[in-house]
């Protein structure tokens, strides 16, 4: 598989989640960005919280609920994210991550692949 240029493909993998997600959810995140860093993808998800989440979040038991439900929406969905990233970059994810800060109303995704994608970018260029 020909693999476009880092940029290309952080911008590819960005678009796909935020459809994954208005698919999933029936919202996006407002923003999304992704960084190709030696065998790690990471992207980091603004605007995430719904308009009841960001209520919830004002109260102690409400914002534990919100980062509760959204770990296992993670976590029945962690195979989707993975196969999103392995489609794209032709890598195997060996594992992934994932955390929300409700404070600021993003999440970050931390995928670790099965080599040194920056690196084979940087050289097929």
């Amino acid at each position: 598989m020909a693999l476009p240029s880092k940029k290309k493909l952080e911008a590819d993998i960005s678009a796909a989640f935020i459809k994954f997600h208005r698919d999933l959810l029936g919202r996006g995140p407002q923003e999304a960005k992704t960084y190709i860093v030696q065998d790690m993808v990471i992207t980091r998800f603004k605007g995430v919280l719904t308009v009841e989440e960001k209520h919830l979040v004002g109260h102690e038991k409400g914002r534990i609920l919100v980062k509760k439900m959204r770990q296992v929406l993670r976590e029945m969905y962690s195979r989707d994210f993975e196969e999103i990233v392995e489609t794209l970059t032709g890598c195997k994810v060996l594992s992934s991550h994932s955390d929300i800060s409700t404070k600021m109303g993003e999440r970050i995704e931390v995928f670790i692949v099965d080599k040194d994608l920056e690196k084979y970018l940087e050289q097929k260029q």
